[in-house]
């Protein structure tokens, strides 16, 4: 009898898979490294780069199942090579084998509080136990230095494989442009020249062992923005708002930027819930775009002022109706993030 298998057919059946964490099919992301048939066998060898062991035998498994149940395939045997996969979106996937999740902080617009966010939940994170990297893209406005308490002349020391080491401030591998040039020179750069430093931001950084990266990313929402989630490689994305009701127009603008790059929603943060700003936009509008709110985070001064000298308020006065919201919220993106993978 004449079987029908082919190459192609088989690629087709492999589009159905998904990779659980990059919500990506397999074929598109590169993973297909091989493919041969010989009469009712199928083999096939898989190209995967970093990630867990368990979703890398998820997908194994799936691959095995989905052929076998083709008609005319007696056996099938999958081959798994941990080599770096050819991804249209996450190629540089491949250069953090080391790191289990990389997480975007964003806002649609500036003055939200978005920098203040972003190191307020790395160091949630690190409180919880996690091994935590800061990464700081906002290359126009590099604040995060300043925020950790890094002096102005710290510069990032290159080891033997020519990789720069990430500074290490109140238990945080950190990386931002602050400690590169000098804090009075002006960054008067394009669009390429910013994707091209993120990238090596991620490259060529030797950023070890870590369970989350958080990027801090530039304020807005235009190509600029597009290219540098592109180029890292996200678990998913949190957006920082404030409470008005005109946010909802901002946070429309973040959910439209991630979903069209297909980078999972993990959060909304209100930030400077209070009397001045009032509260509820940033609840309302997690619940109109039906993605998970992580809190209210008070309008303080005192968030301020720990930000000024390097004391950020979860280590300040984690205590604090402030400290305590960020951390509510690391805790929530911790429990987020591990359900997803559960439900794949």
């Amino acid at each position: 009898m004449t079987s029908n298998l082919s190459k192609e057919l088989i690629q087709k059946t492999l589009k159905e898979i998904q990779d659980p964490e990059l919500k990506r099919d397999i074929v598109s992301l590169g993973m297909i490294k091989e493919i041969e048939i010989q009469g009712a066998s199928v083999a096939i060898q898989l190209a995967m780069a970093g990630g867990l062991a368990s979703v890398k035998e998820k997908i194994r498994e799936e691959v095995r199942q989905k052929i076998a149940s083709l008609s005319g395939v007696e056996k099938v045997t999958v081959e798994v090579f941990h080599t770096p996969a050819k991804g249209p979106v996450f190629a540089s996937k491949a250069h953090t084998p080391g790191i289990r999740h990389v997480v975007a902080v964003a806002s649609g617009k500036g003055g939200v509080g978005k920098t203040t966010a972003a190191v307020n939940l790395a160091l949630g994170l690190l409180q919880k136990g996690n091994r935590v990297g800061l990464m700081d893209a906002d290359i126009y406005g590099p604040n995060v230095p300043l925020m950790l308490g890094v002096p102005v002349e710290t510069r990032p020391r290159v080891n033997a494989e020519d990789k720069m080491i990430p500074i290490e401030a109140q238990g945080l591998k950190m990386i931002s442009m602050g400690v590169l040039v000098p804090p009075d020179q002006p960054m008067v750069w394009r669009g390429p020249m910013l994707h091209g430093t993120i990238t090596q931001f991620i490259q060529k950084v030797d950023w070890g062992e870590l369970d989350f990266l958080i990027v801090d990313l530039p304020p807005g929402t235009g190509d600029v923005q597009l290219s540098l989630v592109q180029t890292v490689p996200l678990t998913g994305a949190v957006i920082v708002t404030t409470p008005q009701e005109v946010a909802l127009m901002d946070v429309r603008k973040g959910v439209a930027m991630f979903r069209k790059t297909n980078v999972p929603i993990l959060g909304v943060v209100e930030n400077m819930t209070g009397e001045v700003f009032g509260s509820g936009g940033g609840r309302n509008a997690a619940a109109q775009f039906q993605v998970p709110f992580l809190g209210e985070v008070p309008l303080d001064r005192r968030i301020r002022e720990g930000g000024d000298k390097g004391a950020p308020i979860v280590l300040s006065d984690p205590g604090s109706p402030a400290g305590l919201a960020f951390l509510r919220a690391a805790e929530s993106l911790i429990e987020i993030v591990t359900e997803s993978l559960k439900n794949g």
